[in-house]
């Protein structure tokens, strides 16, 4: 669970939300024609925008940015390291009963230990790599249309409310409702767009670059095992992906 996303987006929703109790009547805030404008209607045009697969996939894509979390570049390094070790020692077969600490790592191994060609190895990882990069800059781009759609929804609300209010201006009491309208969907539109799509998109944004990274540095590792290179210099090799101030540490035996 990524606690930054989760105690930003609760923190942020806390302020608002502690500042309309304090300011009077709460009830005030919900306007239920105003949710439908701008949370509804923002989705059905978002939807518009791509393909339904695409726009339902997207919920799934958004649990990433919550609870997506890739081992530290240290702690894959020691992994790759270790398992180049033992296939330099004893063979590539003898980490076919190995634990792997994902699922990318787990495919690549898999393909040594099958005897591929170093071709059709890079070529398969490759391709995985792309697939995996276009999947998570689709989600954030469909969160990205819902943060720009929000609050032209609300301007849309708030024309409507006016358009309301001034065909009413005989009737007092329909112009608290129509004025309701025209203000609470630019604020809805507001909020959805700042305090949830844009966040989420941008974390999106930075797990994709995480994630592509992660994956370079094991195709590196794992096109090297294959090579059969020795583990010091794979970890050398490696350490290019780490801070500079981390990469001049002592190498592990090997």
């Amino acid at each position: 669970m990524d606690l930054a996303t989760l105690v930003g987006l609760i923190g942020a929703l806390g302020i608002i939300l502690a500042a309309i109790f304090l300011g009077g009547d709460p009830n005030s805030f919900v306007d239920v024609p105003s949710i439908l404008i701008v949370l509804v209607g923002s989705l059905f045009v978002v939807m518009a925008k791509f393909s339904l697969g695409q726009f339902l996939g997207a919920v799934k894509v958004a649990a990433r940015a919550f609870s997506f979390k890739l081992p530290s570049t240290e702690d894959t390094i020691t992994e790759l390291v270790e398992i180049a070790g033992i296939a330099r020692k004893e063979g590539v077969l003898a980490l076919e009963s190995r634990e792997f600490s994902s699922p990318f790592l787990k495919k690549g191994m898999q393909l040594l230990i099958d005897g591929q060609s170093a071709e059709t190895v890079q070529e398969l990882l490759n391709k995985e790599r792309v697939l995996t990069i276009g999947e998570n800059k689709l989600g954030a781009k469909i969160f990205r249309a819902l943060g720009d759609v929000a609050p032209a929804m609300g301007m849309i609300g708030t024309l409507v409310g006016l358009v309301q209010m001034l065909a009413n201006m005989s009737d007092p009491a329909a112009i608290g409702p129509a004025m309701a309208v025209a203000l609470l969907t630019t604020l809805y539109g507001a909020m959805v767009a700042n305090m949830f799509a844009l966040p989420i998109a941008d974390k999106l944004d930075l797990r994709a670059g995480d994630e592509a990274q992660n994956q370079a540095l094991l195709i590196d590792a794992i096109m090297s095992i294959q090579e059969g290179r020795n583990p010091r210099i794979i970890e050398q090799m490696l350490r290019a992906y780490l801070p500079t101030a981390k990469r001049d540490l002592p190498a592990a035996e090997g």
